[in-house]
Parts: structure tokens; C-alpha cells; sequence
């Protein structure tokens, strides 16, 4: 049986500004690790949210205007922009031939 989640918990936040998700509540909301969620502020919180997996997405807004698997597609593009940006980030960081001489 899962402990309960209502009850605040105190987390540390590291120096790099990391904060481990309690257990009970990784269960509880399915958030695999390692993984990610989504993190945004709402209301003046900050809401940590599970991201479904793709096949949780399969059938989201089928009873609108949206063909099934668009969100779907929509995921994969985000995750595609947010690998370039890690990619570019790491090029910018990467010593460069001039800096070894």
C-alpha cells in the first residue's frame, strides 16, 4: 500500500537546483525513472506534471477537430526541437581545435 501524498514532505533542492520526486508519488502518478515531467508554474506553484507516454496520447482529442495520433506527433516534434537545443548547447560548450594549442 502506498503511503500517503497529501502530507507535505520536505525535499532538499541541490546546488544545481535538482529536487528528488518522493517515491510515493512517482508511484502514484507513474513518473518512471530515470524519466521526465513536465515543470511550469500555475496559480504562483510550481506544478511537476507526469508526461504520458505516446501510447497514452494515442487516442487524446478524438472527439474533436484533431485526427487521432496528432498529439502524438506533436510530442515527438517537442522532444526533436528540445534535442537540437541540447545538441547546440553542447557544441557551445565543446573545447574547440584552437583552445588545445
Amino acid at each position: 500500500m502506498l503511503s500517503s501524498t497529501r502530507k507535505p514532505e520536505v525535499v532538499r533542492v541541490s546546488q544545481k537546483g535538482q529536487a528528488t520526486i518522493p517515491k510515493a508519488l512517482r508511484e502514484k502518478f507513474g513518473i518512471d525513472t530515470p524519466g521526465e515531467v513536465f515543470i511550469y508554474e500555475e496559480e504562483e506553484r510550481i506544478v511537476v506534471e507526469p508526461i504520458p507516454s505516446l501510447e497514452e496520447l494515442g487516442g487524446i482529442h478524438a472527439d474533436t477537430d484533431r485526427k487521432r495520433g496528432d498529439m502524438i506527433e506533436r510530442v515527438r516534434e517537442l522532444k526533436h526541437v528540445e534535442h537540437r537545443r541540447e545538441e547546440a548547447r553542447a557544441d557551445r560548450l565543446r573545447p574547440t581545435d584552437t583552445e588545445n594549442k
